[in-house]
């Protein structure tokens, strides 16, 4: 029982801090797409799995699938949102023992939305990915969520 309300507390610290339910743009029974707190480019995001788990080898084939269907929904909206080049998934897990994915677009040229200029500082190399462009605006993150949610939905 302690095992069971420890992997609960994981989870629930996770979300609370990714403000997963705050900044949620798509899910699936098993997953969710969240826009990422602290944007190291634009329209970064987290996918992360609806249930506690600590290993990748723990997603079941079920959760695999929707996982494949969500990854289609979130390039086809980040795409139309905002143009990135390409798209770089992260699973790091170092800090946060929670099956994620770090979503990163990338983008060989700077970029604008909310008036505001967007830059890649990791192009062509690894991403930028502890970054977080214009953190002195606390409303981006819900704007791009909004951006993401409409294009979703196109």
């Amino acid at each position: 029982m302690e095992e069971v309300k420890q992997r609960s507390l994981v989870l629930a610290e996770f979300r609370s801090k990714f403000k997963v339910e705050e900044l949620l743009v798509g899910e699936t029974p098993a997953w969710s797409w969240s826009v990422r707190p602290a944007q190291p480019t634009l329209g970064a995001g987290i996918l992360s799995l609806n249930r506690h788990a600590d290993c990748f080898a723990l997603v079941r084939a079920d959760e695999m699938a929707e996982l494949a269907d969500l990854v289609g929904v979130v390039e086809r909206s980040l795409r139309a949102a905002f143009a990135y080049d390409i798209v770089n998934y992260l699973m790091l897990m170092m800090v946060d023992r929670q099956v994620h994915f770090h979503v990163i677009p990338r983008y060989a040229k700077a970029r604008r939305f909310a008036g505001l200029d967007w830059l890649d500082n990791g192009w062509p190399s690894f991403p930028a990915i502890g970054e977080a462009q214009h953190a002195d605006h606390p409303a981006i993150a819900g704007a791009i969520c909004q951006a993401l949610r409409a294009a979703s939905r196109a």
